[in-house]
């Protein structure tokens, strides 16, 4: 993907449109990266965002919290899970006082995958940034919301 401000037939309303679409590209692009990134994992960035809370919360998760916690709240968490599950990178437990309450913790071959993709992640996506530049990327993103 190119540079949206060099695209010649770009006439913008005023820089916050520019800026605002400027930030869906990228969002894009980076969204691009990073499921060519995960593939060869065989796992999507949504599947990892979800092991990354699981090994986070150090503890088992009900299905709500991990939903609640996730970057991208995708509506289809459930079957990410389950996909998961299937590859043995997480397990489900059933509360013993409440059979309808499902807890999800992640396991011991779900560790080892993260360690494993922390090593590479994300290097390289924010390169042409100083750590300055990076910081206040950061701060006007935040403040945007």
């Amino acid at each position: 993907m190119g540079d949206i401000s060099k695209d010649v037939n770009s006439k913008f309303k005023n820089n916050k449109v520019k800026a605002l679409i400027n930030i869906l590209f990228t969002a894009n692009w980076i969204t691009s990266h990073q499921n060519a990134f995960f593939k060869p994992f065989g796992i999507s960035p949504q599947q990892y965002n979800i092991l990354r809370i699981l090994r986070g919360a150090k503890t088992p998760l009900k299905v709500q919290t991990i939903k609640e916690r996730m970057i991208d709240r995708a509506p289809n968490a459930t079957r990410l899970m389950d996909k998961l599950c299937a590859k043995n990178l997480i397990e489900r437990m059933h509360c013993s006082s409440d059979r309808r309450v499902v807890n999800i913790q992640i396991t011991k071959p779900g560790l080892a995958l993260l360690e494993k993709i922390s090593k590479d992640l994300n290097t390289g996506l924010l390169d042409n940034l100083s750590e300055q530049e990076a910081e206040q990327l950061s701060d006007l993103l935040d403040k945007i919301r």
